[in-house]
């Protein structure tokens, strides 16, 4: 049993917690900012940054997900107090991330071939193509930061990519609104502005992440192991990909439903798709608040794991669920209220308007299992535990979620109402199954014996 009371696990999952909350925002809150810019173009531009984004996001969660093993690892050896093997996590994570960086970069060549085969209206799929290229260019980059943030994380040093990336989305939305319109002395690019400000500010975020990482006197003792050997090791990489190619995967499988969904919403036409690129845009928000907790989750459970403390590992993850519960509900409360005004923010279509509020309604009653499936995955990881996650969310998503939607959309003509039924449907069976694993995980169940309620002592 644990000597630490649950009650003391709510401040350090916190503190670890809202950095990282506001460093997730920052990857969607690039797409929330090209949305509302490009919104007030028209709805075929729109619709072409839904189509885009669904397309070029599935292939960067998998990047996302490929250096998301370094966390827990980090966090494990951060706990056996072994610099060494920090040492080598630096190395081989940085090497990680900068060749999967370029192979998703060189991606963008080919991805733009496959978009006039998704039955989409030609003017988007004319606006969408290079859109995609520069999207897959500003990769290399984004992956770069990643590998250097992945491994500050892993030693709680979460508030240094928090402050990189409210830095690098500011310049996101200067660039965006001077690049669209022409303003601010800048040329007017039209939609492409806004891809060429996420290029631009990604290149930022990796420089100075970067810096941190190598210049920080904290971390010398780290740089100073890895400085013996810059060469990645075989072994050390296998290991990250042990880890990471199924936090990948799953995360892919999870993505592309929602991508695929919006493919199959963009059947229907350009007003139900750029409904579809709001509703999700303002999800994908509250969703990546919630993956913060989760990744709080992964650092906290991770470093009593490593320790051998089942109790801790045990308590961390649950305080972890308790916090997601509460601000999801919050949000879910939130989007009830608001979801006739939220859509004016990007486009003022009222077809646009008024399906995306109905959207925003399912979004409302699939926020706590959106939170609760994405800290499950996050307390897993911390257990090292990241295959059988991938095979739920494969079954989730793609056996039941997008079948339901098929079936709800277009056999009973519910619209893409139907389509984000069948997304619920997917994010509750996730939610529930990866709740109950965590609970029943062996060691912590059998830590749990002498400690039967969640009493906040």
């Amino acid at each position: 049993m644990s000597a630490t009371p649950f009650r003391s696990h709510l401040r350090p999952t916190l503190a670890l917690a809202y950095p990282v909350m506001l460093s997730q925002l920052g990857h969607v809150l690039v797409n929330v900012v090209d949305s509302m810019v490009v919104g007030q173009t028209g709805k075929v531009p729109l619709a072409a940054v839904s189509l885009s984004v669904s397309v070029s996001t599935v292939v960067m969660v998998l990047g996302l997900g490929l250096t998301m093993g370094i966390t827990p690892l980090v966090a494990g050896a951060d706990g056996r107090r072994d610099v060494a093997g920090l040492g080598r996590l630096l190395v081989n994570g940085v090497w990680l991330s900068a060749v999967a960086g370029l192979v998703l970069a060189a991606l963008g060549l080919l991805v733009p071939l496959a978009l006039p085969h998704l039955r989409q209206a030609p003017a988007v799929v004319a606006l969408a193509a290079p859109w995609v290229k520069v999207m897959f260019l500003s990769f290399f980059p984004l992956m770069i930061f990643q590998g250097f943030k992945q491994f500050a994380e892993g030693l709680g040093l979460t508030r240094q990519a928090m402050l990189l990336s409210v830095q690098a989305n500011l310049l996101n939305a200067v660039l965006c609104y001077g690049l669209v319109f022409g303003k601010l002395g800048l040329p007017e690019l039209g939609m492409m502005g806004a891809a060429w400000a996420t290029l631009l500010a990604r290149v930022l975020m990796a420089v100075l992440m970067a810096a941190y990482v190598l210049r920080a006197a904290r971390l010398r003792a780290y740089r100073e192991a890895a400085a013996l050997n810059l060469r990645p090791d075989g072994a050390g990489l296998r290991r990250l990909l042990n880890l990471g190619a199924p936090i990948g995967v799953q995360m892919t499988f999870e993505m592309g439903a929602f991508s695929f969904s919006a493919i199959m919403i963009g059947w229907l036409g350009a007003t139900p798709l750029a409904a579809h690129q709001i509703a999700i845009n303002v999800a994908s928000v509250t969703y990546m608040a919630a993956s913060g907790i989760g990744a709080a989750a992964t650092i906290r459970v991770g470093k009593f794991f490593g320790a051998h403390d089942a109790a801790g590992a045990r308590q961390a993850g649950l305080m972890a669920y308790l916090l997601t519960f509460g601000f999801m509900g919050l949000m879910g409360l939130v989007l009830v209220l608001a979801r006739h005004t939220i859509p004016y923010y990007y486009n003022h279509d009222p077809a646009v308007v008024a399906q995306a509020s109905g959207l925003l309604l399912i979004a409302a009653a699939f926020q706590i299992s959106d939170g609760l499936q994405v800290v499950g995955l996050g307390a897993l990881r911390g257990l090292e535990d990241v295959k059988v996650p991938s095979v739920v969310a494969l079954l989730a998503y793609w056996a039941v979620a997008l079948p339901l939607g098929y079936v709800l959309g277009f056999w009973l003509h519910w619209g893409a109402l139907g389509v984000w039924l069948g997304l619920l449907t997917g994010l509750s069976l996730v939610a529930g199954v990866l709740l109950w694993r965590f609970y029943r995980w062996p060691v912590l169940a059998a830590a749990a014996v002498n400690e039967p309620t969640l009493a906040l002592r």
